[in-house]
Formats: C-alpha cells, sequence, structure tokens
C-alpha cells in the first residue's frame, strides 16, 4: 500500500512539474528569451520559437478576417473588389517573403556561426533592397488602379467605385514589404517574440481603425471600401516605425549599429541571390491565384464573393500553421550554422507532424460547418451558397498543406530556395491552373472546378517536397 501511494504522489509531483516548465516555457516564449537555439533540446526549442509565431500569425489571420467582414457589410461588389486586389497585392508579398526567406537564410546561419555583428549587416541590406523594390511598385500601382480592376473582369460599378482600395494598398506596399522583412530578421535571429509583438499592434490598429474609416463613425470621415486600405496602411506604418526604434535602440539578439549602415555590396549581391529564388518560388505560387481569380470571376461576382471569403477564413486557419512552419525555418538555418544537419532535419520532422495534427483537426471541423463560417460574414444566399463549396473543397486537403509548408520553409531555412521554386512551377503552373480551366471553364464545374485544383497541386507539392527533403542535398548549402 505504501509503494501504491508513493507511486502515486510520484506521478502528481511529475504532473506538477510539467504544468510548472509549461508555464515557464510559455512565459519565456512570449516575454522573450536569450536561449541558444542550437543547443536546447529540439523539443523545447521548437515550442518557445512556435508559440510567439503562432500567435504572432493568429493576429495575421485575425486582421484578414476582420477585415473582410467590415468590407463585408459594403456588399457583393466591394468584397468582389478585395477578393481581385489581394489576389495581385500577393505579388507583394511573395516579394516581400522571397526577400524574407533569403533574409532568414542569412541572418540565421551567421547567429548559428555566432556572428551578430555580421547579421546585423544583412538586415540592413535586406531594409535597403525592401524599400527601393517597393518603390518601383507604389508608382505604377497608384496610376494604374481602374485599368488593373477593369483587365481582371471587375464590373463597371467596382471600377468606377472603388477603385481607391487597389490604388491605396498597392501604393503604400512599402509597409507591406518592410514589415515582413524586419521582422524575418527578428524571427531568425531567434527574437520570436519582438515579431509577435509588432505584428500585434499593426493589427489591432488596423482592427481600430476599419469599422471607424469604413462607416464614419464618431468624428471620422465615412470612406467605405478606402477606409479599410487606409487603416491597413496606418496599422502597419506605425508597426515599421515600431520595428526601427526596436532595431537601433533595443537590447536584443540583433541591433543595428551606425557602421551597419552602409550598403555592403558583396552582401547585397548573396542576399539577392538567394533572394532571387524565394521570390520566384513565391511569384510562381502566387501569380498562380491571379490566374485562379480570373478563372473563378468567369463564374459572377457571387461566386468571386464566396470565394473570397471562403480564402480569408482558410487563411485565418492556415496562418498559425505558417507559424510553426516559420520555427523550422529558423531552427534549420542555425542548427546548420552550428554544423549540426541531423539537428535540423529533426526539427523539421518534428515540426511537421506537430502540423499536420492541428491542420488536420481545423479541416475537419471546417468540412463539418462551412456554411456556418461563412454566414457570419454575409447573408447573401448566392455568395453564401458558393463560399460553403468553396470551403469545404479546399479543407480537404489540409494535411498536405501542413506538410508542405513545413517542407519547403525547410529547404528555404537552409539557403536552397531553388528546389521550392522547381516544385512550385510543376505543381501551380503545369497542374492546378490548367487543371482549374479544364475543369471550371471547359467542363463548367466553376467554381468547384477550381478548388479541387487547388486542392490535388497542394497535394502533389507536398509529395514532391517529401522525396526531395529525404534526399538531403539541402544539408550541403553553403551561404
Amino acid at each position: 500500500m505504501s509503494d501504491k501511494r508513493n507511486s502515486y504522489l510520484s506521478i502528481a509531483q511529475l504532473k506538477n512539474v510539467s504544468i510548472k516548465q509549461l508555464r515557464l516555457d510559455v512565459k519565456e516564449a512570449i516575454s522573450g528569451t536569450d536561449r541558444d537555439f542550437t543547443t536546447t533540446s529540439l523539443g523545447r526549442a521548437i515550442f518557445i520559437l512556435a508559440v510567439p509565431m503562432v500567435l504572432e500569425m493568429i493576429m495575421e489571420s485575425v486582421f484578414a478576417v476582420v477585415d473582410i467582414f467590415f468590407v463585408s457589410k459594403l456588399g457583393a461588389d466591394a468584397v468582389a473588389t478585395v477578393g481581385i486586389t489581394e489576389s495581385v497585392m500577393t505579388i507583394v508579398y511573395a516579394l516581400g517573403v522571397g526577400l524574407s526567406v533569403a533574409t532568414t537564410a542569412l541572418v540565421s546561419r551567421r547567429i548559428g556561426e555566432k556572428k551578430k555583428k555580421e547579421a546585423g549587416v544583412v538586415a540592413f541590406q535586406a531594409i535597403m533592397v525592401g524599400f527601393l523594390v517597393s518603390f518601383f511598385i507604389s508608382i505604377p500601382g497608384f496610376l494604374f488602379a481602374r485599368p488593373f480592376l477593369k483587365i481582371m473582369g471587375a464590373t463597371d460599378l467596382m471600377v468606377q467605385e472603388y477603385f481607391w482600395y487597389p490604388a491605396i494598398m498597392f501604393g503604400g506596399n512599402m509597409v507591406i514589404m518592410l514589415l515582413f522583412i524586419i521582422n524575418a530578421v527578428f524571427r531568425s535571429s531567434g527574437d520570436a517574440a519582438i515579431s509577435m509583438r509588432i505584428m500585434w499592434v499593426a493589427n489591432i490598429i488596423n482592427i481600430i481603425l476599419d469599422p471607424l474609416l469604413i462607416f464614419g463613425i464618431g468624428p471620422f470621415p465615412e470612406l467605405g471600401i478606402m477606409g479599410a486600405a487606409i487603416a491597413t496602411n496606418i496599422g502597419r506604418g506605425l508597426a515599421v516605425i515600431y520595428q526601427f526604434y526596436i532595431l537601433f535602440k533595443g537590447n536584443r539578439r540583433i541591433k543595428l549599429y551606425f557602421d551597419s549602415i552602409k550598403i555592403k555590396i558583396t552582401v547585397m549581391v548573396k542576399l539577392l541571390k538567394l533572394s532571387a529564388g524565394g521570390i520566384l518560388q513565391n511569384l510562381i505560387a502566387t501569380s498562380s491565384w491571379i490566374l485562379l481569380v480570373r478563372i473563378i470571376s468567369v463564374s459572377g461576382p457571387d461566386a468571386l464573393a464566396g470565394y473570397t471569403i471562403a480564402i480569408r477564413i482558410i487563411i485565418f486557419m492556415i496562418l498559425p500553421a505558417w507559424g510553426l512552419s516559420n520555427a523550422a525555418s529558423t531552427l534549420v538555418g542555425q542548427n546548420l550554422g552550428a554544423k549540426q544537419p541531423d539537428r535540423a532535419e529533426k526539427s523539421v520532422w518534428i515540426t511537421g507532424y506537430v502540423n499536420m495534427a492541428f491542420m488536420g483537426f481545423v479541416g475537419l471541423v471546417l468540412i463539418m460547418i462551412p456554411d456556418y463560417a461563412i454566414r457570419l460574414f454575409i447573408d447573401d444566399p448566392a455568395v453564401i451558397e458558393n463560399g460553403v463549396k468553396s470551403l469545404r473543397i479546399i479543407s480537404y486537403g489540409f494535411l498536405f498543406y501542413a506538410l508542405g509548408m513545413v517542407l519547403v520553409q525547410g529547404f528555404n531555412g537552409s539557403g536552397d530556395t531553388i528546389t521550392p521554386t522547381k516544385i512550385n512551377i510543376f505543381c501551380f503552373w503545369l497542374i492546378e491552373i490548367p487543371l482549374a480551366y479544364f475543369l471550371a471553364i471547359v467542363l463548367n464545374m466553376g467554381i468547384v472546378g477550381a478548388c479541387l485544383s487547388i486542392v490535388i497541386a497542394e497535394s502533389v507539392l507536398a509529395l514532391t517536397a517529401w522525396i526531395l527533403f529525404r534526399k538531403g542535398k539541402w544539408k550541403l548549402r553553403e551561404v
């Protein structure tokens, strides 16, 4: 009896210790840490990095849903305008993410090598590249907003009434670009908690300003859909100012010193070479979404609006999974820098399994109650019908999305941006777009055919990435 009682006490003590340790790990993850992620146990390293990255992406996903929630009150044409604009804004995101990929690979590798000052030099070059690239998007994007909407199949009403939304979003793309790049600097150095706080600042400001500027509440002017674009740019712009403050005044893993603020041609060339693969990789993926939107627009504004709402809900669910995959990217870079390739590989597999468990559960929920999710945003029966179809079909592929995104980030974290680029060309341009056109237009399956093409292409992507990742050539990359 005494032995049995001692056994119960031991189990209870272990539970208390585990709960206490979990609380300490969560606190460390959210408040920030000086932990060396190349020596910490992999499970704890993934957890401490992933918690703030997931919370960062949760806030970003809340922003995506809240934004469309308020805009949907303006009608299907307003929602469709956002959908069309976002489909092309994905090019801006692709450039930002591509530069972030290169930044992550170089900064995390320098941190793993214990070269913090060199990591700061890389960070400044990345910021300068982002500034220049965004400048060349802003001017034509602002000036040609109306023709852009017309080319993308918008109605005359959308072209005349809602052109300010794409004009402001394209014109202010610099804040999006810099937000992506500088947050990648913090994440890849191991300061994921800072990236989280910055994203929360940006999106909380946007969420507050959205209804005030869209509907003209209190002293604010009623700007309609234009108000949504202004709110987004103000929120992200203030967050970028906060980022620069931390980079120069903060006391974190990475800091910009005055001697870091110089153009280093060799570093910039290396960054651009890596970025080229990352940018092309994301441009291939996101430009396929533009064509997909164009294919869906043939079915009319109701189909496009339903698809847009469904995609926002999916983004809401998928972005936390991207947070997990970002943790894998950082760990791969830092551990390769510390000459621990097997540990780098193991971190990807562990993260992938966790991501699949999370996304599998989310996908099951969306398959069961897609109509409830869509009705939260709009009460138009035609839009709801199309949204339900889109949401249910795309959710069937969540397990594959989960594994694929982690494996791709594993390649990117090592500096191998070419392999994911080749995978994207194959899956999105040779499978998804031709298949979407064939199913949606030739076979007249409409939005159902377009969504089926997404599931098939993403599933092939995950299987292809799995085969290539297991070969291990990415471990030999030098950056």
